[in-house]
C-alpha cells in the first residue's frame, strides 16, 4: 500500500538538499496511502462529518512543517512517522466531533470499527479484488472479502489494528513492531494471536 521506499528514499535526499520540488512529490505520493489508512480508521457516524482527506491534508500540512526537524533525525523510516502524524490527527478529529456532535455520535463506537456496508469496507474489498477474474470466481471472491471483513469487525481493537498493519498496510513485522513501540517478538506474538482469534471467528461464520 506504501509507495516504493526506493524513490522515496531519494526524494528525501532531495528534501535534505533544499529541493522543494522534492517535497511536493513526496508528500503528494503518500496521499493516497495515507488516505487509505485513515478511512479504514474512521468509525462510520464520525465519517459522514468528517472527510478522510481533510485529515490527510491537515496531516501533510504538519509533516511539511515538521520535515526539517525529521530529516535531521529520522527515527523511523518516513512513512511510519507519517502513520504517526496521521495516528495523532484522527485521536483528535475523533475527540472534537465526539465533544461538539455529542448527541449524534455514538459515543460507545471503537475508533477502529470496521462495517461491511461502509465506505471503508468497501476501499478495503477494492484492495483485494482481481481485474483478471472471472464473473463466477469474482463472486466467490467477493463472499470471501465480505466474510472476512464480518470476522475482522469481531475481533478487538489491537487485534484489527495488527490484522490493517499487516494485510492492507502490507507492513513488516519489524516495522509494526516499530510503529506500536513493541520488540519484534512482541508484535509478532500479537499478530499470530490475531491471526488465530480471525481463523476462530471465520471458522464460526
Amino acid at each position: 500500500m506504501w509507495p516504493d521506499s526506493d524513490q522515496t528514499q531519494e526524494l528525501l535526499r532531495g528534501a535534505q538538499q533544499g529541493d522543494s520540488a522534492a517535497v511536493g512529490q513526496l508528500l503528494d505520493r503518500h496521499r493516497e496511502a495515507l488516505r487509505q489508512m485513515v478511512r479504514l480508521r474512521l468509525d462510520r457516524k464520525l465519517a459522514q462529518r468528517v472527510d478522510a482527506s481533510d485529515v490527510v491534508q491537515d496531516v501533510l500540512l504538519e509533516a511539511s512543517r515538521r520535515l526539517t526537524r525529521y530529516l535531521d533525525d529520522p527515527k523511523m523510516p518516513f512513512h511510519l512517522w507519517l502513520r504517526h502524524l496521521a495516528k495523532d490527527h484522527m485521536i483528535d478529529a475523533h475527540r472534537k466531533h465526539r465533544v461538539a456532535e455529542r448527541r449524534s455520535v455514538d459515543r460507545e463506537q471503537p475508533m477502529h470499527r470496521l462495517g461491511t456496508g461502509d465506505q471503508s469496507s468497501l476501499d478495503l474489498a477494492a484492495q483485494l479484488r482481481d481485474q483478471e477474474l472471472t464473473p463466477a470466481a469474482a463472486t466467490i471472491r467477493r463472499e470471501l472479502q465480505e466474510r472476512f471483513l464480518a470476522a475482522l469487525d469481531e475481533l478487538d481493537e489491537d487485534d484489527r489494528e495488527i490484522m490493517l498493519m499487516r494485510h492492507i498496510e502490507q507492513l513488516s513485522n519489524s516495522e509494526v513492531a516499530q510503529a506500536l513501540d513493541l520488540s519484534q517478538p512482541a508484535a509478532g506474538m500479537r499478530y499470530v494471536r490475531a491471526l488465530r482469534r480471525l481463523r476462530t471467528v471465520l471458522g464460526g461464520s
